[in-house]
């Protein structure tokens, strides 16, 4: 992940989405407004974010709550999964920034 983005741990949130291709773009005209849409951003950090965040999703209560509450929501599971791989990366932007090491709550 850091070799994809060298970057991490130097740019706030909204970048790290951004740069990662994560940030939801709404595509609007006049009165009309069309779905949001993940676009541009590195794909390969995508590709590569995605299987750990559904490994988030089944083993970490964090994860797994945000996606049961996208889900009942009424959002896409797509949608979902993309909502956490974006938290992931903002959590490992944080702990760069921060030197900190991840400690998990225990539920």
């Amino acid at each position: 992940m850091v070799i994809d983005m060298p970057e991490l741990g130097y740019l706030d949130s909204k970048m790290i989405a951004a740069l990662a291709g994560l940030a939801p773009m709404t595509q609007k005209s006049g009165k009309w407004q069309g779905k949001e849409r993940i676009i541009g951003g590195r794909a390969s950090l995508r590709r590569a974010i995605y299987m750990p965040a559904l490994v988030a999703i089944r083993f970490n209560h964090d994860f797994r709550d945000k996606y049961q509450q996208l889900a009942t929501a009424g959002k896409a599971k797509k949608v979902a999964i993309t909502a956490v791989m974006r938290r992931i990366k903002v959590l490992a932007n944080t702990l760069l920034r921060e030197g900190r090491d991840w400690q998990p709550q225990r539920p």
